[in-house]
């Protein structure tokens, strides 16, 4: 009997160890999903921070990449104004800025005393040395926004380089080089065009061909270096007598043509004679040289003495020639026709 009660008393004793141990592993396990609970729910959060952070940075990345694809907008033209005017209207919808304006000229930059002024990178010279190319002038930008309107300066700066580029190559394939008037193609389709809206307006037109007296003489004397810069003084003052709707250039060798806008037989003697005496009065220095030099100058009229460019230059050239055998240095006209 006795045994049966000690049996029963330690098998209550083992009862109670072992539900004391069960019940702290149960307490533990439970701990531990607590613990596991918490850190899923941080888990949760961090997942949520880290998609919010990511779509954060997809939309800024998008909205850069947009920036950055304006490249090909603001190079769709290759006209300066026309370029900013496309970088104006990104600007707007990109930053929503408030005035902006571009300016080429530095000494333009007192006006906008009260603009943030942002010089547009530079080219770079001969020596080296880097050069404003223009400025851009703003007003009502946000510090946020600031690094927005730098990607969109320099995508602004790519179409400007691209369209200032363009115009120095379609002046060059205009302009003859030596004495920086047209060259005889481009001057020649100007002529037409001048003459054609002279005759849709009924309005009259005089045509120049101007010869260098002497000019071999000078080439052979002197060398073919002062006879270049001999032609190039002469197409100068030409240029700083004629108004600015008149036009000249090279026709070939020491010739050169003009074309005068609006004017009469009458009109045309006089612009003539301004032009031969304005050279015939002048030094000409070249390099350790001080000339004198004249020109020869032959004139026809539309509608007196022709009514297409050929007839006119054969005209004019006629008269040249009448002047270059009667003495040169003197202005002759085409007779008018009958």
């Amino acid at each position: 009997m006795l045994h049966i009660v000690f049996f029963i008393t330690l098998s209550g004793a083992w009862f109670l160890l072992l539900q004391e141990f069960l019940a702290k592993r149960l307490n533990r396990k439970a701990g531990e999903l607590d613990r596991l609970l918490m850190e899923k729910d941080d888990l949760f959060k961090d997942k949520l921070r880290l998609e919010a952070e990511n779509n954060a940075l997809n939309k800024e990345f998008s909205q850069i990449l947009e920036l950055y694809e304006l490249t090909k907008d603001i190079c769709k033209s290759l006209d300066e104004e026309k370029v900013f005017n496309i970088f104006r209207q990104s600007l707007k919808k990109h930053i929503g800025a408030g005035d902006c304006q571009y300016i080429k000229d530095s000494a333009d930059l007192i006006k906008y005393k009260d603009y943030t002024i942002l010089p547009l990178a530079s080219s770079e010279n001969q020596t080296m040395v880097l050069q404003p190319i223009g400025y851009l002038a703003f007003n009502g930008i946000l510090d946020q926004d600031k690094d927005k309107l730098s990607i969109l300066a320099q995508q602004f700066l790519i179409g400007l380089r691209r369209a200032i580029f363009y115009q120095k190559v379609s002046q060059l394939s205009i302009t003859d080089t030596l004495t920086q008037v047209y060259s005889r193609r481009y001057f020649l389709e100007r002529f037409q065009e001048e003459l054609r809206r002279c005759v849709n307006n009924k309005l009259r037109l005089s045509f120049l061909m101007t010869d260098i007296d002497n000019f071999k003489h000078y080439n052979d004397r002197y060398g073919h270096l002062v006879g270049d810069g001999i032609l190039r003084q002469v197409s100068k003052i030409i240029r700083d007598t004629i108004r600015q709707i008149d036009f000249i250039g090279r026709y070939g060798g020491e010739e050169l043509s003009i074309v005068l806008a609006e004017t009469d037989r009458e009109q045309a003697n006089f612009a003539a004679e301004r032009i031969r005496q304005a050279i015939a009065s002048a030094v000409i220095k070249v390099y350790d040289e001080e000339l004198k030099v004249t020109v020869s100058i032959g004139v026809s009229t539309f509608p007196d003495n022709a009514a297409c460019v050929r007839d006119l230059i054969e005209m004019a050239d006629q008269a040249l020639y009448l002047a270059k055998e009667t003495g040169k240095n003197k202005v002759c006209f085409s007779p008018p026709k009958i």
